[in-house]
């Protein structure tokens, strides 16, 4: 197979930590079997995140829309407000997936066991998006970032990284 002569490398993709982030989660609402699968609501009950050039809180009132697929596999649907430490307020936005192997799935069930679970034995991605219209934090509009995901008690947690 020849290669495109329009294909050009573009060097190796750079990345660089944006911050951690904690989201407490209110107790689900199944809102039930649709025709896609499953959906459920994990509302946001508040959280912190903190990085090299931001930190703050994570506002009550979002949540994750999510969706159960009949392979198992979950689609996400999230919309939160984070509000950093100096009062700007931020919209974050992410979809994404988390595939949990049939093999654990009885253990991710366990309300105790779920949480001792490696998060590498899982795939858990999300790819943030950020608007502001806060002048100090106007660079977050035009990033794009992806986040790894692991559960912790109470909730969910990422590592949130910026796509140089």
């Amino acid at each position: 197979m020849t290669v495109d002569a329009r294909v050009r490398d573009v060097g190796a993709i750079k990345t660089a930590h944006l911050f951690d982030i904690v989201v407490d989660l209110q107790p689900r609402l199944d809102i039930g079997q649709g025709p896609y699968g499953r959906r459920v609501l994990f509302g946001a009950a508040g959280g912190s995140f903190q990085g090299p050039k931001l930190r703050g809180e994570v506002l009550p009132g979002g949540g994750d829309w999510a969706l159960f697929r009949p392979d198992g596999t979950m689609t996400l649907d999230v919309r939160l407000t984070l509000r950093t430490h100096d009062e700007a307020l931020v919209r974050m936005t992410y979809s994404g997936r988390w595939t949990v192997p049939t093999s654990l799935r009885a253990d991710m069930a366990d309300p105790v066991g779920r949480y001792q679970i490696d998060p590498s034995e899982y795939y858990f991605r999300t790819n943030p998006l950020f608007e502001t219209g806060a002048n100090e934090y106007a660079w977050l509009n035009d990033i794009v970032s992806v986040g790894s995901g692991y559960l912790v008690d109470g909730g969910v947690a990422y590592h949130v990284t910026e796509i140089l």
